[in-house]
């Protein structure tokens, strides 16, 4: 498996911990019985850690499926250089270090990482424009 491929691999284990981590805290906030129930009625806001995790696991969904798709498209073309390579591993470390960032409320690094990720991305697009 070529590296892109395992760097995207990896992303979507990050992917997985951004689900479970507001998922569980969100738990614990609301109870199993309001989690269980249908949440029919308007929900209780989530706490402070809860909504930053809420919002990173959505910063990652907007820029997951382009990172995907571009790390398919070098693969298949037989693209892949070490430009792909540095990209792909740009964004993963940037998407890692974005998530504590977020949470612990660090502005302007936070921005940072993020634009690190998408450099990254633009990277991997290179060679396949």
């Amino acid at each position: 498996m070529s590296f892109e491929l395992t760097m995207l691999a990896w992303t979507l284990v990050l992917a997985l911990v951004q689900v479970l981590l507001p998922a569980l805290l969100r738990n614990r906030e609301t109870g199993v019985k309001y989690n269980t129930g249908p949440r029919d009625g308007p929900s209780p806001p989530p706490g402070k850690l809860t909504a930053r995790l809420m919002r990173a696991q959505s910063n990652l969904f907007e820029t997951l499926p382009v990172f995907a798709v571009a790390v398919l498209i070098v693969h298949v073309t037989g693209r892949e250089n070490p430009l792909t390579h540095y990209g792909a591993l740009a964004y993963f470390v940037a998407r890692v270090v974005y998530v504590p960032l977020y949470a612990a409320g660090v502005p302007f690094l936070r921005s940072l990482a993020w634009l690190v990720s998408v450099v990254g991305i633009v990277q991997i697009l290179v060679p396949i424009i």
